[in-house]
């Protein structure tokens, strides 16, 4: 931990020393936390910045922000993986995606002899905080939000405010879906979020949607884990709570957090009772219960208030090219921006729905070692790796990986892949397969063991499949 902070020490320095400064993040609730903690430490410091949020951090931009030359780019929650490119760049990076190199790549033009090569290579040094280089493991350590935080605190106490981002980025990052809460250096974060009363933490049902759904609908869209009969199954859901003697609405529909502590514990232990009737075993029980993230300056019933909520909302806005409204939100915008996210949020769940229902129209094709759709122009590039987690849940789809194709505006095609977590338990790393298996047909890819992306060029995903399940194969021998 010590050398983790000492470097989180070292680039707050080089970002005080900049005048001009040009955050880039990333679109997911990850990237938007990450980029609003950048924000308002830069605010509170009075320097001068602009953010770009960005679908992918390619070339093209690195090349962008060469030419516009500000004192200092700060990279959140994306960077890792391009650092090799960043020759000519004053730059520093806060992420936790598996770095591609941990040094710029000098052109051949610079390295006219060995003694200009090293001089090159130290100019060019990108100063980046990320787990992996320290050893600790991107996927459930620590978020890009996380990262982002720790340089924040260095340059200003007050910036402990921001813990609570920290929080909800791990969370929308799903760093807590292993061990069903927050470990590691996103651990001490939290601890030091609850000493300042930001953040209450505790165990309960792991359900998304107890702020603000109704219980039925909450039971209804479960997936993690899934309720064997309930889960998508809205009749269902409504007779197993009447059947209970739960009222389900008294002046409004009663959510989680409006039932009585009796109440809660009879529905989960019948829960339980039907995960293991059915089949799936303790494991799947387990998970029912776990730690949940309460924003205590948040008002209760909002989707602010529940780490999983906010994290969702925040994604409904990035996945339509608004991140600039969920930023607006986290940095303390109650009014317009937050309707205009909530409208967001609204979208995303309809189109979410619309993209599981085409799914289920056209089918999957199942191979050996994987199983695959392509969705063509009929889902949107940027929920298609969600539309692909949803699919994975669902009864026949659960025991191999998914890649879910879809037509990207930029003339290539977003692959997102998702995996089953016995077989990432085995062994299995998409992170290295869409890395390794896009940058063969043409194209870049990346992310974590258990969920990541590539874009690829059209025409190659026949190609693609078969590099990638070949891959798969290996890893699982």
């Amino acid at each position: 931990m010590e050398s983790f902070l000492k470097r989180a020490k070292e680039i707050a320095r080089k970002i005080e020393e900049a005048d001009k400064i040009v955050i880039v993040s990333h679109i997911d609730a990850d990237g938007i936390t990450s980029g609003s903690i950048a924000a308002r430490a830069l605010q509170r410091l009075n320097k001068d910045f602009r953010i770009d949020f960005v679908k992918q951090l390619d070339e093209r931009k690195i090349e962008e922000l060469k030419d516009e030359n500000p004192d200092l780019v700060w990279f959140t929650d994306l960077g890792s993986g391009m650092v090799h490119l960043m020759y000519g760049l004053d730059a520093v990076i806060t992420d936790h995606h598996v770095p591609s190199s941990l040094n710029v790549i000098v052109p051949k033009k610079a390295r006219k002899n060995l003694t200009s090569f090293f001089e090159e290579l130290s100019k060019s040094d990108v100063l980046q905080l990320n787990p992996h280089i320290f050893n600790r493991n991107g996927a459930v350590d620590i978020s890009g939000a996380g990262t982002t935080y720790l340089v924040a605190r260095e340059l200003d106490r007050r910036n402990v405010d921001l813990s609570p981002l920290a929080i909800v980025g791990a969370i929308g990052d799903m760093q807590d879906t292993e061990n069903l809460r927050l470990t590691g250096t996103n651990r001490v974060i939290l601890k030091e979020a609850k000493e300042h009363n930001y953040v209450d933490f505790f165990l309960d049902a792991r359900f998304f949607g107890r702020e603000t759904k109704p219980v039925y609908k909450m039971l209804q869209f479960s997936t993690d884990p899934l309720l064997p009969t309930l889960t998508g199954d809205e009749k269902r859901c409504i007779a197993f709570l009447k059947e209970l003697g739960i009222p389900l609405k008294r002046d409004r529909w009663r959510r989680w957090i409006d039932l009585t502590k009796e109440e809660k514990k009879l529905i989960l232990s019948e829960l339980v009772k039907l995960i293991l009737r059915m089949g799936y075993g303790y494991e799947m029980a387990k998970r029912l219960i776990g730690e949940v993230y309460i924003l205590k300056n948040e008002e209760r019933g909002t989707p602010l208030r529940d780490a999983k909520e906010f994290a969702t909302l925040l994604n409904a806005c990035g996945r339509y090219n608004k991140a600039f409204i969920g930023y607006q939100v986290c940095l303390g915008d109650r009014d317009e921006y937050y309707k205009k996210a909530l409208n967001m949020l609204n979208h995303h769940r309809r189109n979410l729905v619309d993209g599981v229902n085409f799914v289920k129209e056209i089918g999957i094709v199942k191979r050996e070692f994987l199983q695959y759709f392509h969705a063509g122009e009929n889902i949107n590039e940027n929920i298609v790796g969600i539309v692909a987690s949803m699919i994975l849940t669902e009864e026949g789809n659960r025991e191999l990986p998914i890649i879910a194709f879809a037509n990207s505006e930029d003339g290539n095609i977003k692959v997102s892949a998702r995996a089953p977590r016995a077989l990432v338990d085995k062994g299995l790393n998409l992170s290295i397969i869409m890395r390794e298996a896009s940058a063969e047909v043409g194209g870049y890819g990346g992310g974590h063991n258990i969920a990541a992306g590539a874009s690829i060029p059209k025409g190659k995903e026949d190609e693609f499949l078969d590099i990638v399940e070949n891959m798969i194969k290996k890893q699982l021998e």
